[in-house]
């Protein structure tokens, strides 16, 4: 799934920058949107709509459909953990949210059409799949004939990749070190109230 929607009203909505353009929007309207911005009155927000705002939040940090997030939290519920912090490492790990930490994307929007175009090989084959789940010890490149492209190289020189990631800028690829911990993981949102949200 791949949102084309207004990211800025969509980041105003959730609270969070989903894009470095709507960053900048945040800082100066960090309101809601709507007819009467900061003036409105709010109702109270239930238990319920905690937990829907929360999940929207991973949801959309990570631009994957409901049905998406919705196996993952039944396939991580049967596992030995947290699932909380499983489902957010399943995240994480995915191809595209790779892409993203390891700065050769602004986005996540970007990094989903960089992987959907054959822009990299994972462990030297080609891969256009941006739910492919990496493990530690993959290593992600930009593929030879696209490494011309400046926007790569670009968008490198802006972002600082999270200690589980080994970024080698001048071959522009990255390496997957180990599962990263939740509390490395750059995501804005409450993973108890999503779980709480699946669990009902």
């Amino acid at each position: 799934m791949n949102y084309t929607g207004p990211k800025v009203r969509l980041s105003r909505r959730l609270g969070v920058p989903l894009t470095p353009k709507a960053s900048k929007y945040l800082d100066r309207r960090p309101n809601p949107p709507g007819q009467h911005g900061p003036n409105m009155r709010r109702k109270k927000v239930s238990d319920y709509g905690r937990q829907l705002l929360e999940k929207q939040r991973l949801r959309f940090q990570y631009n994957v459909s409901e049905r998406q997030l919705h196996n993952l939290y039944y396939r991580t519920k049967r596992k030995v953990g947290d699932t909380g912090e499983l489902m957010v490492q399943q995240l994480e790990t995915r191809l595209d949210a790779f892409v993203l930490r390891a700065g050769f994307a602004r986005s996540i929007y970007a990094a989903r059409q960089f992987v959907r175009h054959g822009h990299f090989n994972v462990n030297g084959k080609r891969v256009d799949l941006p739910g492919l789940h990496l493990q530690p010890g993959d290593t992600i490149a930009v593929r030879p004939r696209s490494r011309k492209l400046e926007i790569f190289r670009q968008s490198l020189g802006q972002v600082v990749a999270p200690s589980y990631i080994e970024v080698v800028k001048p071959e522009l690829n990255a390496r997957l070190l180990r599962m990263p911990q939740r509390d490395e993981i750059p995501v804005i949102c409450n993973v108890t109230l999503v779980i709480e949200y699946y669990s009902r």
